[in-house]
């Protein structure tokens, strides 16, 4: 079996748990730092909060939250139809962990375990630049009052 391969970030946010909470949660937010389908729900996501988007060849890529622990543990499960290797739900996914440090926050970012599917190189690629360039749109929104 190959090794675990996840995409691992932080960054420190001057800001509270609790707002970073809504920039990860809110779809008004969220969109800012993430694509989020044009006719999404402006209501709050939490567990069994789904993202679906019909790709051009018939297949799907759909995110569920699937562990919302508010302020503290955000975990989203990513399934694309077009995978030949099924990983168990969940095994594959995103993972925001928010630390408070006294009016500030540790944002950690986990995305993978993109061993479990074929080409999984090529997702865990561009899962880095994912997490770098969201890292800073989140900690931007959550700092600007």
């Amino acid at each position: 079996m190959a090794d675990q391969l996840f995409v691992q970030d932080e960054i420190i946010i001057e800001a509270t748990p609790a707002r970073v909470w809504e920039i990860l949660t809110k779809p008004k937010y969220v969109a800012q730092w993430d694509d989020l389908p044009e006719n999404y729900p402006n209501e709050d996501m939490k567990v069994g909060s789904k993202v679906v988007w019909d790709l051009p060849d018939g297949s799907q890529s759909i995110t569920t939250i699937i562990k919302a622990d508010e302020r503290e543990r955000l975990k989203i499960a990513l399934y694309c139809s077009f995978w030949e290797v099924k990983p168990n739900y969940g095994d594959l996914a995103y993972l925001y962990e928010l630390e408070d440090k006294k009016g500030s926050t540790l944002l950690k970012i986990s995305i993978g375990d993109f061993s479990l599917i074929n080409d999984g190189q090529k997702f865990y690629c561009a899962s880095v630049d994912f997490a770098l360039e969201a890292k800073i749109a989140i900690k931007n929104l959550a700092e600007k009052q």
